[in-house]
């Protein structure tokens, strides 16, 4: 069983694509169902940020597996095959963890070194984890990304400046309004994408939030944030007073993760009529698919700055020494990851070899009571003793060396050689769960997708 990565991001596709492949958290539940449902996949977890949707999946077979992957997606997103085969990227086995930890390191996000992937991993576990479609291979492999994310930034200066795509998006907005101290910010959208934008506006100087949720609670709830932890003047408001909201504000930030437009051009309009200010509006459409209709943009007086915007601009990104020192951690982590992964291969074997032995301890010590059934307790528990120490001594070095040996690239032969030399074949009742060995897949490239990339020779096994 190994790991199969199907994805689409900034890095492969223009927003209107993503816009189209976006994986609601309403549409996430049913579709790692339908996976599950795959007689190829056994696990299945699905990340879905504002600039990327990415299936993490434990198949048993690469082309059968990708194949309805593929068609899932290709239903969920409307998109025909080929249309989507151009856009996506495919990651197979180390392949696969070493684009998860470099994800999770913020070196594969929009804004380079952005922390918030972090939680949008973790969500994204916690949800396949709700659904019991994460086994040992998917919870391993997404524990150790967080883990790598965080020694990242912890050991890194990558995240020096605290970037993000909402501050990359305000920094756009100060180009058109000027310093955004002492004036009034609108937040449509009261997620985690919501709180990251209270947390920049606070550390930008605005001196009122209004916060827009179309629950009014959750609204409330990041308001009191803003005045509780940021110390700015926040009220909360219901989607219906959005007009009234919008005429306030002179900086918009959306992010609901709505499938549907939800500021309309009429939305705008009214609320410029009812501000009568000559003041530039500048929102920022941070949702994917797009919370703000595209006519707005049309608009006098409107500036959008949209995932599209940010996908163009060149200025966001952390310092070269720490990409560097980034991708060194991650190489070291997926070198670690890996090694785990090997020896927790050969693990099965080594049970497998000592219940054999122990089976024939038990077995002569069955043929020693039939020859000598007058021998007593006490002598026949000190041989039963002798025997088995014996034992457990001549297979001690052997053991011990085959899981150091198997942390190793290679190291699966020396498993593979213990059961040839002692007949622990697969399927039979003392080899339990002897490691199945799967190869990368040839014709990737050409016959699947046309930026496909495949992993080195050995799969994750589960």
């Amino acid at each position: 069983m190994s790991v199969l990565l199907v994805g689409i991001s900034h890095r492969s596709a223009p927003v209107a694509v993503l816009e189209k492949i976006a994986i609601t958290e309403h549409d996430r539940p049913k579709l790692t169902e339908k996976m599950l449902a795959s007689s190829h996949v056994s696990e299945a977890m699905i990340v879905s940020t504002c600039n990327r949707v990415e299936i993490y999946a434990v198949v048993d077979a690469f082309h059968p597996a990708l194949g309805e992957i593929s068609e899932l997606l290709t239903k969920h997103s409307g998109l025909p095959l080929p249309e989507l085969t151009k856009h996506a990227y495919v990651r197979y086995a180390e392949a696969a963890a070493e684009h998860l930890f470099a994800v999770a390191s913020g070196l594969d996000s929009m804004v380079v070194g952005e922390q918030q992937v972090l939680s949008q991993i973790r969500a994204a576990y916690a949800a396949s984890d709700s659904q019991q479609a994460a086994g040992r291979t998917l919870h391993e492999l997404a524990q150790h990304s967080l883990r790598v994310g965080k020694r990242v930034h912890s050991e890194t200066g990558i995240d020096r400046a605290g970037a993000s795509v909402v501050s990359v998006a305000l920094d756009r907005a100060r180009l058109v309004l000027g310093p955004l101290e002492g004036r009034t910010a609108l937040v449509l959208g009261a997620g985690a994408m919501g709180g990251l934008a209270v947390a920049q506006l606070a550390r930008a100087g605005v001196a009122r939030i209004i916060v827009v949720n179309r629950t009014l609670e959750r609204a409330e709830r990041l308001a009191n944030t803003a005045t509780t932890m940021h110390g700015v003047a926040a009220a909360a408001m219901d989607i219906a007073r959005l007009v009234e909201a919008m005429a306030a504000a002179e900086v918009v930030v959306t992010c609901t993760g709505a499938v549907g437009t939800v500021v309309s051009i009429a939305d705008v309009h009214h609320a410029l009529s009812a501000s009568g200010a000559s003041e530039q509006l500048v929102i920022c459409d941070l949702g994917l698919p797009r919370d703000v209709d595209h006519a707005v943009a049309g608009l006098p007086g409107v500036t959008v700055i949209d995932m599209e915007t940010l996908q163009r601009d060149p200025s966001a990104g952390a310092a070269a020494d720490d990409t560097a020192a980034a991708r060194t951690i991650v190489a070291d982590e997926l070198a670690k990851y890996l090694a785990g992964q090997r020896m927790a291969e050969v693990t099965p074997t080594v049970a497998a070899l000592r219940q054999m032995a122990a089976d024939v301890v038990e077995g002569e010590l069955l043929r020693l009571d039939s020859r000598l059934p007058g021998l007593d307790a006490a002598h026949r528990e000190e041989v039963a003793r002798t025997v088995r120490r014996v034992v457990d001594k001549l297979l001690h070095a052997p053991t011990v060396r085959v899981k150091q040996l198997a942390s190793t690239p290679g190291g699966d032969s020396y498993a593979e050689a213990l059961r040839e030399l002692f007949e622990l074949k697969p399927g039979a009742a003392q080899a339990v769960a002897a490691p199945m060995e799967i190869s990368t897949p040839a014709g990737v490239l050409a016959d699947d997708f046309t930026a496909a990339h495949s992993g080195d020779e050995q799969g994750l096994t589960a």
